[in-house]
């Protein structure tokens, strides 16, 4: 006894692949032996109405035959798989339940689907019979504490002992624990304990503690929730039991094809009578769009010059009035060696030549200009003296016999750093920087430094801004070994590109769209027809060159707005220049449509 999967009905594939059930015969034909011993072969015959001659005849039964696999697109992320689930009458009894439980393979694992429960109507009402036993137990456990109280005694112990307090029991004033106690002279607790009735607060907690037992007692089946599809009751009738069974699956990088397969048993409350052997598998085989995909590398146009400047900027603290580096000051030893690992990583590049670096040191603008303009060109040298040794210990302070040459050079007063810094600072009012930009128009840093130091804001500058401004900026000349021309045109990967050809293939359609809009080419336009965004997409087409693949989207966008005739002559055109894609307009049901539609099988 077996269950069957089948697909629904849908017309007719152009590439159909049965199952090979042949034709048989109902026997019309029959040996005999006559009288005389003789064997004589009798058949059903009829009359020729062209020779007037008795023809024989043989009655065939109509053969059943079942497509095992179908075609089904993917759309929007997401496969739409549709089959159906019979049930032969034979194997239904209103005292069984069918529990089938279909399974789905796909890339290689195995997923188990919602099961389909067929019930039978006594094994239902068996069912429904134990909950209803159960429900009776249940309601025997009283849940209300008031119940366990003799009322009626402790109210005649009140009207016989306090007939002040039993006055208010029509009452709703609230009775406080103290005054209750200060009238029995115990608590309201002990009154009630006294007045509890033990007998049924003990077979209260007996019911309480057998909950468990009991439901497995009465309910041996229990209905499921979750995990099922569908759960009928089918009751007495003839014919197939047919489930339309539809699952959303969606879409998976590399994803062609997705195998449905059903099992189950067959049970009488809690016993398993049957084992219902698998069925026969369906397969669906999944077409994607981003198959259309064009993978091919792109390459960007890169111009690489001969000389190359590199530059690095740090904040080192110093001294008032020094040019001193100690790197225990402030955080001058993180900011050196993080110049130091960017020397490291820019001089590991074999093709680069280091031909000069250039050291420019700034000062804050306190104290007069000719000294900071002084001090930064002291705290450039330093720094270039401070670098030096750090080359000669690696080995590379030469390279080809040439000695790389420092330069030191004073930036003066940072002034534009200060503005930029003044400009951004949360802490100084508005009013407060409108102030500093009008001594901007002070021609001389110095007076504009001392008209400075009455602004409220000045001392926050001095503490917090001034030290930002004590910057080493590293300008780094290098050149490409063996380059002779000072510039060259070489083609790199385009990697955001390729990103965007990549996310086509997994299916991330909204994604691939947003790398690959800027380019507004054949696969922008497959995103677009990904997403259902067809006119989007017949736009970008329009402008392409009309290869294979261009026609054969074109004629599915065309299908897709209703313009058939023009779909038509695309699809041709495509098949005509690539016949592989004769084979995939079986895959696309827009172009299915077309072929069915205007019996263009032949013609391709």
């Amino acid at each position: 006894m077996t269950a069957e999967l089948r697909l629904p009905p849908e017309p007719v594939s152009t590439l159909p692949v049965f199952d090979t059930a042949l034709v048989s015969s109902r026997g019309d034909s029959l040996l005999v032996v006559g009288a005389d011993g003789r064997e004589m072969i009798l058949m059903r015959a009829k009359r020729d109405s062209g020779s007037g001659e008795m023809v024989a005849v043989d009655r065939l039964d109509a053969a059943v035959v079942t497509a095992r696999f179908r075609n089904v697109a993917e759309r929007n992320g997401s496969i739409r798989l549709e089959f159906q689930v019979i049930v032969p009458e034979y194997i239904r009894d209103s005292d069984w339940q069918l529990r089938l439980c279909p399974v789905m393979e796909m890339s290689g694992r195995t997923f188990d689907m919602d099961d389909i429960i067929v019930t039978g109507e006594n094994y239902r009402r068996r069912q429904l019979r134990g909950y209803e036993h159960y429900r009776r137990f249940l309601s025997r456990i009283i849940t209300d504490s008031l119940e366990f109280i003799d009322m009626r005694n402790l109210e005649i112990f009140i009207a016989r002992n306090i007939p002040g307090l039993y006055a208010l029991r029509n009452d709703s004033s609230y009775v406080s624990s103290e005054r209750f106690e200060s009238c029995f002279g115990v608590t309201s607790r002990q009154a009630a304990e006294h007045y509890t009735r033990k007998f049924l607060l003990r077979r209260n907690r007996r019911l309480v503690a057998d909950k468990d037992r009991r439901r497995r007692k009465y309910v041996k089946v229990p209905l499921r929730e979750e995990g099922v599809r569908l759960d009928t009751v089918l009751r007495a009738g003839n014919g197939d039991f047919v489930y339309n069974y539809v699952q959303t699956v969606p879409a998976a990088p590399g994803l062609r094809k997705v195998g449905i397969s059903l099992s189950g048993g067959i049970y009488a409350e809690d016993r398993h009578l049957y084992t219902i052997p698998e069925t026969d598998g369906l397969t669906f085989y999944v077409s994607s769009l981003a198959g259309l995909a064009d993978c091919t590398e792109k390459y960007l146009t890169k111009i690489i010059s001969r000389n190359v400047e590199s530059n690095m900027s740090c904040t080192i603290d110093f001294e008032a009035g020094s040019c001193e580096i100690d790197e225990r000051l402030g955080k001058n030893g993180e900011e050196l060696g993080r110049i130091r690992a960017g020397l490291d990583e820019l001089l590991a590049d074999s093709s680069l030549k280091v031909d000069s670096i250039l050291v420019i040191a700034s000062a804050s603008p306190e104290g007069d200009l000719k000294s900071n303009i002084s001090l930064a060109y002291s705290r450039a040298l330093a720094a270039s003296e401070y670098l030096s040794p750090y080359f000669r210990k690696l080995g590379r302070s030469r390279r080809d016999g040439q000695e790389i040459v420092f330069a030191s050079r004073s930036g003066g007063e940072n002034w534009d750093l200060l503005d930029r810094l003044v400009s951004a600072d949360s802490l100084i009012s508005r009013n407060e920087k409108e102030e500093y930009r009008s001594l901007a128009e002070e021609s001389d840093p110095d007076r504009r430094e001392l008209l400075m130091r009455s602004m409220k804001s000045y001392p926050h500058i001095h503490e917090n801004l001034y030290p930002r401004l004590r910057t080493v900026d590293f300008k780094f000349f290098l050149h490409r070994e063996g380059m002779l021309k000072d510039t060259v045109h070489t083609s790199v990967p385009d990697t955001s590109y390729m990103a965007g050809v990549r996310m086509l293939s997994e299916h991330d359609y909204a994604g691939a769209l947003d790398r690959l809009l800027p380019y507004a080419d054949y696969n922008t336009a497959v995103a677009f027809a990904a997403l259902d965004r067809n006119h989007s997409a017949l736009d970008i087409l329009s402008g392409c060159p009309r290869t294979a693949r261009v026609n054969y989207l074109l004629a599915l966008t065309y299908s897709r707005l209703g313009r058939d005739r023009e779909a038509v002559e695309c699809l041709i055109l495509a098949c005509g220049q690539d016949p592989s894609f004769r084979h995939r307009a079986n895959l696309d049901p827009e172009i299915c449509a077309l072929l069915d539609e205007y019996e263009l099988t032949d013609k391709l």
